[in-house]
């Protein structure tokens, strides 16, 4: 009996040391999570069951149970370098075939999918032409390097002081600085991105009463105004806000600008003209120049134009039983129905983790702790096999009997 007893033990430490030996193989691969042997003795069966004399005839191993603790974040250089702080699991797609991983080492290949080295890809939720992001189903996420089209400026905000102090100039020309009081100039972009110099001139025409005239791109054919702008005796705009639109034809086949100017907030204080706030809703066409992921896992794309964008959303799944789940390699788990429906949602939420763009998740390993276990796997083997070798001299004893 004892040489199946000690053999089973050399099986079981031997099986337990080939766990010890993979943590310690995969310390520095990223998103690895360790795994521990689990035991348990076997007992003969008996059609009258067990007595207070009965002997057990060795171990077996009954699971490899992964241990699915959060690794040390480590900031890396790479902004689609993406690591998981907290529960869940990227989803990956590869030709149709999910798969999960914590691995989060991601690149965009020529396609314009976000993939991993194995050329899986990163499943979320995309965003519409607008920039709005739909939770459905996921899909394959790509990052699209088309150039934002162009915005024509439709709106103006303007905050600024014109000084109470000023007298009343001659009739305006905006080639006479003598027949206006202060200016100001803002950009505004055209239909086809196009940008224009948009000139804005005040003039004093009483007290508390002044007459705002604009010209585009010096060209006095595009001249605007007079339009009243109104204060009271303690310096606050009364005149209604937004100002009617100011109209320019263009000429270089873009669309005619039509821009409403908002001087909310502006005043008319004894002191110097100063301009506060300046800002138009227009752009020009901008090229993709670099990407940033949110903690909440939106992919935004930042653009030549200094404009911004959301291409799309990186979802997590979490699953009731993460143990459940089958070790594919590669970094990647396979679902069972061991391991339950997969939970998809956006991270930070429920209880999904957060992500951090520019790092990546440690193997969990613990080398020392690793170290000991191998020694106390080799002692198990010595153990087994010494008994073992009792067994042998005893059955030797016993057949030099005469």
């Amino acid at each position: 009996m004892s040489f199946q007893q000690g053999l089973s033990g050399l099986n079981a430490a031997a099986k337990g040391l080939d766990a010890v030996s993979n943590n310690v193989s995969n310390a520095a691969t990223i998103g690895f999570k360790g795994a521990s042997a689990q035991f348990a003795d076997v007992f003969a069966a008996s059609v009258s069951g067990g007595g207070s004399a009965q002997s057990g005839i060795g171990v077996n191993l009954t699971a490899i149970k992964q241990i699915f603790t959060q690794g040390n974040i480590s900031v890396t250089n790479n902004p689609l370098d993406v690591a998981i702080n907290g529960q869940g699991f990227f989803r990956l797609s590869n030709n149709g075939a999910i798969t999960f991983s914590r691995n989060g080492q991601f690149l965009v290949d020529k396609n314009g999918f976000m993939v991993n080295s194995a050329g899986a890809h990163l499943t979320g939720y995309l965003a519409n032409a607008s920039g709005v992001i739909v939770p459905s189903s996921p899909v394959d996420l790509m990052v699209s390097s088309a150039d934002l089209t162009p915005n024509a400026t439709t709106a103006g905000n303007i905050g600024l002081n014109l000084d109470s102090r000023s007298t009343v100039p001659g009739a305006f020309n905006y080639t006479d600085p003598t027949t206006y009081n202060s200016s100001t100039a803002m950009t505004l972009y055209d239909s086809l991105g196009n940008a224009h110099i948009q000139s804005l001139y005040f003039r004093k025409t009483a007290a508390n009463t002044w007459a705002m005239y604009s010209i585009l791109d010096a060209n006095a054919a595009s001249q605007t105004g007079p339009t009243a702008l109104a204060f009271d005796n303690t310096g606050a705009l009364t005149t209604g806000m937004p100002l009617a639109a100011l109209n320019y034809a263009l000429t270089n086949g873009a669309a005619n600008l039509s821009v409403a100017l908002d001087f909310g907030g502006s005043t008319q204080y004894g002191s110097t003209f100063g301009v506060n706030r300046l800002t138009q809703d227009g752009y020009t066409s901008g090229r993709l120049s670099g990407l940033s992921i949110s903690p909440d896992g939106i992919v935004q794309g930042r653009y030549s134009n200094g404009q911004s964008r959301d291409l799309g959303q990186i979802v997590l799944t979490n699953f009731a039983n993460p143990n459940g789940l089958q070790s594919l390699g590669g970094n990647q788990w396979g679902e069972t129905a061991a391991s339950g429906q997969p939970l998809v949602g956006a991270p930070n939420s429920g209880s999904l983790g957060a992500l951090q763009s520019a790092a990546v998740e440690e193997s969990n390993i613990d080398l020392t702790a690793e170290l000991v276990n191998m020694i106390t796997s080799q002692r198990n083997y010595q153990a087994n096999a010494q008994s073992i070798k009792t067994q042998d001299a005893v059955l030797q004893t016993l057949v030099n009997l005469r």
